[in-house]
């Protein structure tokens, strides 16, 4: 099944506004939303994968640095890492591509305060993804190589004739499935895939903790049919346009007004 051309026709009338606006071509405008969603971004993806700090605890520990007490030395490690990492993905902003060794640094930054032995290095054994029906189907770490160059190329010959949202989500889902590092992936899942929206103008992808569970089930049924997990994440980049539109004081489309009371 194909995903919903509908949320993507929304999500491209949505750009379009903000366009008009260019958040993504001024200056302050762009640093202003670079450290707005540095902390949502770094809070979000960490509290996905368990991380204890909350978003107060998180924008203390980026902006002032200061350690909480009473939190795992690991969760401050996490926070800090995953800013230093976001840093380097907004820079790739004005890149038209995005490289295994793009993937690799992200989690080299992201993880070296925790395991500098293992950051931004394909693992060295096997890995197990904690509830999956699908372990079986990932590359065994001999053959991890071999499947980072495949996504590459995958990427540099599907990048150009897919859409920007479809493209970043089955970027995401496939950089999943190989599972190419010791721990961290899905960190560097989520900063890769939202690389791959802000080189083409788009907001990020926020996923909030509370949508864990529909967000794990979605990324576990891709191996078989992406269709749920796209149009996730599809919904989550038209949540950050519509945050964005608020914050800008852009006036929803009156297309969509009229159908949906929630963007009055």
């Amino acid at each position: 099944m194909s995903p919903d051309t509908k949320m993507f026709d929304k999500i491209d009338l949505y750009k379009s506004e903000l366009n008009k606006k260019r958040p993504f071509q001024d200056p302050v405008l762009l640093r202003e939303l670079q450290v707005f969603y540095r902390i949502d971004s770094a809070f979000t993806s960490n509290a996905l994968e368990g991380n204890s700090l909350t978003l107060s605890e998180t924008k203390i520990i980026l902006e002032e640095g200061i350690t909480v007490g009473g939190k795992p030395l690991r969760d401050v490690l996490e926070a800090i890492g995953h800013g230093a990492a976001y840093d380097y993905m907004f820079s790739l902003i004005q890149n038209n591509s995005l490289s295994v060794n793009d993937i690799c640094k992200m989690h080299r930054l992201f993880y070296e305060k925790i395991d500098a032995e293992n950051a931004g290095v394909l693992r060295k054994r096997e890995v197990f993804i904690s509830g999956s029906e699908h372990n079986s189907d990932i590359p065994e770490y001999q053959d991890l190589p071999a499947e980072m160059r495949k996504l590459e190329t995958w990427m540099q010959k599907t990048r150009k004739n897919t859409h920007p949202v479809l493209f970043a989500a089955r970027l995401h889902k496939k950089l999943a499935q190989i599972h190419p590092f010791i721990d961290g992936n899905g960190r560097v899942c989520r900063l890769s895939m939202n690389a791959a929206l802000i080189q083409n103008g788009y907001p990020p992808a926020i996923i909030p903790p509370i949508l864990r569970r529909e967000y794990i089930g979605a990324l576990e049924k891709s191996w078989t049919n992406d269709q749920l997990f796209i149009e996730l994440i599809a919904g989550r980049v038209l949540e950050t346009e519509r945050d964005l539109m608020r914050m800008l004081h852009i006036p929803f489309p009156d297309k969509y007004i009229k159908h949906n009371d929630n963007e009055k």
